[in-house]
């Protein structure tokens, strides 16, 4: 079935099929073997893609032969949404989640699926536009972390506290590099059909088709309808419609980034080109090109030479770094505010653009949810006296959420213009001592005021010195 998917890496040739080796009823049995062997509950990693599609109706099939007696064993199919991923994509993860636990109660099967999201105050846009984290690279990979990892280890973590131990069922297979070969031999534990995982100790890993080929995993979907009435082979169309790969759930650091694959972020930066979002553009989603763009602008910051024009001189904690090649180079810190505020206005027209030219006249790109929380960010943490969100918005969007009035009365834009001129005459740096009042306003009116000499005493003790000043020393 190499034809199939022309894009694709073609499996080794020393890699015969499953199907010669086992039959699908012997892998059914497998999974009723081991799915009856205990009482610990099964979490489903599912992309939506090929594979984790393949495990999925796999454990369907093998349970649906149970008797409703046996199936007395939770079965979570679980989904990361990260909050940026490609509209097209995760409208039918979406509704493949919806047909899944509407079939699952009619079928009687203890499959439920799950949605799981990472939190606002972790989410891309609330660090990169809130706190200006720099784009995500290979070297400063942080999104990998935050919306995936963290968010799929908090399920985990529950579930192990209520269960006390739970398996983790995975959709990876060896075929797909040496390197994942090696790494799930390494867990793997003897005379046992699963492994360890590689953090927690109370959770263990099945991969059903560790065994399977990129052939084979078509085979069983293309000639196995699809338990919960979705299609696969609106599957196989879309996986034609841009080039190979999909995003697995991540549950560690080692995980491949998704970019360029169709079941990736649309903000991905770690690759050079965005192959999955270009595919689907060029397929016949011409409304997804404002999103194209707005990538693109976002991977023009990690250019070495223009760093220095985005990006602050200081880290986050308001010291200075340099690389340790002697160069005397400095270490470049978070986007400087002007370019936050840039981004957010240009993510929001393009959120309105493709509102306009898309076919969803309410999808959202940016959810209210975090523009509260990158507001109070600027206003607390940045200095922002003008409350700059709500006037961008309204600005954009014409109209006005329903902002927060803060209890503690902030500074207004014209306070900020006075202090500025009194900071200029006495040549103080307006920023330290916007500081130094932000900190003042915050303990304003608690009974314990102890706390407030440490806070002075960090933002003294950030760099005060211009990026010339530093240079020139």
């Amino acid at each position: 079935m190499t034809e199939i998917e022309p894009n694709e890496p073609a499996v080794p040739e020393e890699i015969s099929s499953i199907f010669d080796v086992r039959s699908i009823e012997e892998i059914y049995s497998e999974i009723r073997d081991l799915y009856l062997s205990d009482h610990r509950p099964w979490i489903v990693g599912y992309s939506g893609g090929k594979d984790s599609t393949t495990v999925v109706q796999l454990i369907w099939n093998a349970l649906k032969s149970l008797t409703p007696e046996q199936r007395t064993k939770q079965v979570y199919v679980i989904s990361s949404d990260t909050l940026v991923e490609t509209p097209v994509i995760i409208d039918t993860i979406n509704g493949n989640l919806d047909l899944i636990n509407k079939a699952a109660q009619e079928q009687g099967l203890p499959i439920q699926a799950v949605k799981l999201y990472p939190k606002i105050e972790n989410s891309f846009w609330v660090l990169l536009i809130g706190k200006g984290y720099p784009t995500p690279s290979k070297s400063f990979r942080w999104c990998t972390d935050r919306l995936k990892i963290k968010t799929s280890d908090t399920f985990i973590l529950d579930k192990v506290s209520e269960h006390g131990e739970v398996v983790l069922v995975l959709g990876v297979r060896k075929s797909e590099s040496s390197a994942r070969a090696q790494l799930m031999n390494l867990y793997k534990i003897k005379g046992s059909l699963l492994s360890r995982h590689s953090k927690f100790a109370q959770s263990f890993v099945y991969t059903p088709i560790e065994d399977f080929s990129k052939d084979d995993v078509w085979t069983y979907l293309l000639q196995n309808p699809n338990p919960w009435s979705g299609s696969n082979r609106d599957l196989l169309a879309l996986y034609k419609s841009a080039d190979s790969g999909e995003c697995p759930l991540v549950v560690d650091e080692y995980s491949p980034p998704c970019g360029n694959s169709r079941f990736g972020c649309w903000v991905c930066t770690v690759v050079t080109k965005d192959k999955a979002i270009m595919g689907l553009i060029d397929s016949g989603e011409e409304w997804l090109e404002p999103l194209l763009k707005y990538r693109d602008m976002l991977a023009e910051t990690q250019d070495k030479d223009k760093k220095p024009i985005f990006r602050d001189y200081k880290r986050m904690n308001g010291k200075i770094k340099y690389k340790k090649d002697g160069s005397g180079e400095l270490i470049r810190g978070p986007y400087k505010s002007e370019y936050c505020k840039q981004f957010l206005k240009e993510l929001l027209e393009t959120q309105r653009e493709i509102q306009k030219i898309g076919p969803n006249p309410n999808l959202q790109l940016i959810l209210p949810e975090e523009l509260h929380e990158i507001r109070r960010i600027w206003r607390q943490e940045k200095g922002d006296w003008e409350d700059s969100v709500p006037k961008i918005y309204r600005e954009v969007m014409g109209t006005d959420l329903d902002w927060v009035q803060d209890d503690l009365e902030m500074f207004s834009s014209d306070e900020g213009n006075l202090l500025e001129a009194i900071c200029r005459k006495h040549d103080v740096p307006v920023q330290l001592v916007a500081k130094l009042l932000d900190v003042e306003r915050q303990v304003q009116g608690m009974k314990r005021r102890a706390a407030v000499y440490s806070r002075i005493e960090d933002v003294l003790g950030e760099e005060w010195r211009t990026e010339e000043e530093i240079t020139k020393r």
